[in-house]
């Protein structure tokens, strides 16, 4: 039984669509695996954001934050404005928001910096 040989442009364009596959599977994982923080600093437009800052910010937030408030800052990096309505807030709960957000950004200062 012979079987046909498959072209070197087909076997080109199999080889191309399996890394294109491959690399899609891998940033997915990578997405899913990131938290909300490290993947709003990865998507963020400040030069020195980088896989392993994001990375190291996004602990920093897990042992800090709570999950709605990591959702919360996550946000910021798209709408900075909004931090500055929370700091300007007069409700106790973006106060105390905003003393855990502090104290988040002092650690990640001094553990990621």
């Amino acid at each position: 039984m012979n079987l046909p040989l498959p072209s070197l442009r087909h076997a080109g364009l199999c080889a191309v669509l399996a890394a294109q596959v491959f690399t899609a599977q891998v940033a997915f994982v990578q997405s899913a695996e990131a938290g909300a923080i490290e993947r709003a600093c990865r998507s963020s437009d400040r030069r020195a954001a980088n896989p392993a800052l994001c990375s190291c910010i996004q602990k920093v937030a897990n042992a800090r934050l709570t999950m709605s408030e990591r959702k919360t800052v996550s946000k910021w990096f798209g709408d900075p404005h909004q931090a500055q309505v929370v700091r300007q807030s007069s409700n106790s709960r973006d106060e105390h928001l905003w003393e855990r957000y502090k104290l988040f950004g002092d650690t990640a200062a001094k553990t990621c910096g």
